[in-house]
């Protein structure tokens, strides 16, 4: 037998090692290839999932756009008031309530000044502080004057006016039941201001001479010189002939109620018209009347004065009238016993709402405490102080 050889390996053991160990490389060859591929399939299925949820999500998001377009918004808007303001939407589906307020900034538009204030009349001083621009005081009986501020200047006089209306009138003795109506031609196109008489409504002519003078109405003023003979235009031509009949050279009407600044006079006019009024016994009644009710078709209207005066029991007024538009500003005449004397006041331009009412409190007092002081002491320099205008 052939004999072995020492530090040698069989051929054949050789090869069974290189078989093996090619066999173990190509398995985990094969292995790591298949792990590979798993891990590439796993991230395509990844990647087909999200594009399938994107079109998914696309698909719902066109399918509500959709739905959404279908169906318009509807929107319905209520005013809670002049500033704000609700609106219900749907949207959706949903009803959505959306609340705006609207912020108001108010700007105060300058007071109108008064033909006296651009005059300069409210510089003058007098010894009462009193805050008509124009004043007088004469006692009826002597025509003494016992206090006078800006008497000759020429001012718008409002509602004053309608005294000299109440005196036209009066004095024509139309009947008094003679029902009257109201048209749109009374109605305020001056001033716009408000009045309770509706055109329409109907009144005997001695109830509208009530208000007219009582409560200072301007449809009923107007009315009354509608309807007098020959018409307005004729009423008020006979206001100026009165007017000068009287001795009132600085007056001038161009309407019945006061309420156009076109009608002016003087305080000195005013007092000689008051001093005539008062020989009236139906203007004096109707003057100093505190309230009156009238039946207006199925409706009960209460008027009442407007001068407070009239109601105080510490004044005895035997005739008055007031009246106000911004270019005369507060005014007043009245006829009063104070002290035992027969006193006619004329107040005009007075600045602020009571303050025509504070003056005639002033003069009062006044005349009270300096009754028996002579007209020469009561009439200082400072108190007759004039502005003509």
């Amino acid at each position: 037998m052939p004999e072995a050889h020492p530090g040698r390996v069989p051929s054949q053991r050789i090869l069974r090692t290189l078989a093996a160990a090619f066999f173990a490389t190509a398995f985990l060859m094969s292995g790591a290839h298949a792990a590979s591929s798993k891990k590439e399939v796993a991230a395509k299925k990844q990647t087909a999932s999200a594009k399938t949820t994107a079109t998914k999500s696309a698909s719902k998001s066109e399918a509500k756009a959709t739905r959404t377009a279908k169906t318009p918004d509807v929107e319905k808007t209520v005013r809670g008031g002049r500033n704000v303001t609700a609106t219900l939407s749907k949207r959706g589906g949903k009803s959505v309530v959306t609340v705006q307020r609207r912020s108001v900034v108010r700007v105060a538009e300058p007071a109108r000044q008064s033909f006296g204030q651009l005059a300069g009349l409210h510089s003058t001083d007098d010894v009462l502080d009193l805050k008509s621009s124009v004043a007088l005081v004469v006692d009826q009986d002597t025509r003494e004057v016992l206090f006078s501020k800006n008497d000759q200047a020429v001012l718008p006089i409002a509602s004053i006016t309608k005294l000299m209306t109440g005196v036209l009138i009066s004095e024509a003795h139309l009947p008094s039941e003679e029902m009257i109506t109201i048209t749109q031609d009374d109605v305020d196109t001056e001033k716009h201001s408000s009045s309770r008489l509706r055109v329409g409504v109907s009144l005997p002519r001695g109830e509208l001479l009530h208000l007219a003078l009582m409560s200072s109405e301007n449809r009923a003023a107007h009315a009354l010189g509608r309807t007098y003979p020959g018409g307005i235009d004729t009423f008020v031509a006979m206001m100026n002939a009165k007017a000068r009949s009287l001795g009132m050279r600085d007056t001038r009407y161009v309407e019945p109620t006061g309420l156009s600044s076109g009608n002016q006079s003087s305080a000195r006019d005013l007092a000689l018209l008051v001093s005539y009024a008062y020989n009236d016994q139906t203007l004096r009644q109707l003057t100093t009347s505190p309230e009156h009710v009238v039946e207006v078709g199925s409706r009960t209207l209460q008027f009442n004065t407007t001068n407070r005066l009239v109601k105080n029991p510490d004044w005895d007024i035997g005739l008055q009238k007031t009246g106000y538009i911004s270019e005369a500003g507060q005014c007043l005449v009245m006829q009063a016993r104070i002290a035992g004397r027969k006193l006619i006041m004329v107040f005009l331009d007075s600045a602020g709402k009571l303050s025509r009412i504070g003056d005639a409190e002033r003069v009062r007092r006044w005349v009270e405490a300096t009754q028996v002081m002579s007209p020469a002491a009561i009439h200082s320099p400072v108190a007759s102080a004039q502005t003509a205008s």
